[in-house]
């Protein structure tokens, strides 16, 4: 069998044959092929490999470089939160100090605050006694009217001279106000009454119900207006006393009340002459009356004063001759005293002339002859003219 290619007869052994030596080509140059790759791939292993340990190398540096760049970081971070908590634990002992200080402080000043309450209840403690006391002072009636008596002689003692006043004293009716108060002019004492029904006022206070503290007000009312009109039959004694008495309240709530709940007794009082009066009237009045001694004094006085001032222009008249005596007896001492000096001067000048005369009487008998000395009748002229120097 054969084949025709490219216009040549080829047979079957030719065509295997060629077919053969084809394929040993090819498996040859597949071979070399495989060998270059091999070899290529060799390479490139080992390049690889090169690579990989260059790139180990360079990644061995980096972790190196990086854990050293760690441990600096770690280190500062350290230092850093070392710091912190130092600052920190400082401030947190600061502020614990200064919440304990804070703490100390509020506890002393609690216990001081304690200290004031207990001592602020012990007066209150005391106080209370005191009340009590007070109300057991004012239940009595005579108590009650030394307790007032008390409180107006303290206020007339404070504002008036001793001799101005004068307490429980005795009047031509047999009679013993609380006080009389002396006037000015000669005019007759005032008198002062301390003596407050004050049963029924305690009474309205303590009234259980409205109808009560009515009953209590009616019979408050009976009282005081009592009490006034004893004032005025027993207190105001013509020419012996004024028409006008004072009838003392030793608090000024109820003096308030009073003039506000019970205007018709305060009425009835001024139309009887009687002024009610609280502890601050009364000490305003006492000064009014203080005020008024005290100008009537300087009135008593006033011709001694003149007196005194007429005896005290007649010291001034005599002061002034005298001084003007001594101003004259001054001038004659001064103008004394420009004589000498004047005097003094005519020396001076005087002993000047005579050492110069003295210096030039030193000094001719060196200088000139004995025919050409001066001769007596000079010297006569000279001493001449001396004195008439001497006498100007």
């Amino acid at each position: 069998m054969s084949f025709i290619i490219f216009g040549q007869a080829i047979s079957t052994v030719q065509v295997l044959t060629g077919l053969v030596v084809v394929l040993a080509i090819a498996v040859i140059v597949l071979f070399v092929r495989s060998r270059a790759r091999a070899e290529d791939d060799e390479l490139d292993a080992e390049h690889t490999m090169a690579a990989l340990l260059r790139s180990q190398a360079e990644m061995q540096g980096r972790l190196a470089t990086m854990a050293e760049v760690f441990g600096s970081r770690q280190a500062e971070l350290n230092q850093a939160i070392g710091q912190r908590l130092d600052g920190m634990s400082q401030r947190v002992t600061a502020t614990i100090g200064e919440q304990t200080r804070s703490t100390h402080e509020n506890l002393r000043r609690l216990q001081e605050r304690l200290a004031v309450i207990d001592a602020a209840q012990t007066n209150i403690q005391t106080l209370a006694k005191d009340v009590v006391g007070l109300q057991a002072i004012l239940s009595n009636k005579q108590t009650r009217g030394a307790f007032g008596q008390a409180r107006m002689e303290t206020i007339i003692a404070d504002g008036l001279p001793m001799g101005a006043y004068a307490f429980q004293p005795t009047l031509s009716n047999g009679s013993r106000p609380d006080c009389t108060v002396r006037m000015p002019n000669g005019s007759p004492p005032l008198v002062i009454d301390a003596k407050f029904p004050l049963e029924a006022w305690n009474a309205i206070r303590s009234a259980a119900s409205p109808e009560h503290g009515k009953i209590a007000a009616q019979q408050f009312r009976r009282d005081l207006e009592l009490h006034i009109r004893d004032i005025s039959e027993k207190y105001l004694i013509p020419s012996e006393t004024q028409d006008t008495a004072f009838l003392f309240v030793p608090s000024e709530s109820i003096f308030a009340e009073i003039h506000e709940n019970f205007e018709a007794i305060v009425q009835k009082a001024q139309r009887a002459r009687i002024v009610i009066v609280s502890p601050s009237l009364l000490m305003l009045s006492i000064q009014v009356i203080q005020a008024v001694l005290k100008d009537q004094r300087m009135r008593e006085q006033a011709h001694v004063i003149q007196s005194e001032v007429a005896h005290l222009m007649d010291d001034l008249s005599r002061l002034d001759e005298r001084v003007r005596k001594l101003q004259g007896h001054f001038a004659m001492a001064q103008k004394d005293v420009d004589m000498i000096v004047t005097s003094a001067d005519k020396l001076a000048r005087r002993g000047e002339r005579i050492e110069a005369l003295e210096f030039e009487a030193a000094k001719e008998p060196a200088k000139t002859r004995p025919e050409e000395r001066p001769k007596p009748a000079d010297n006569r002229t000279s001493q001449l003219k001396l004195r008439v120097v001497d006498e100007d």
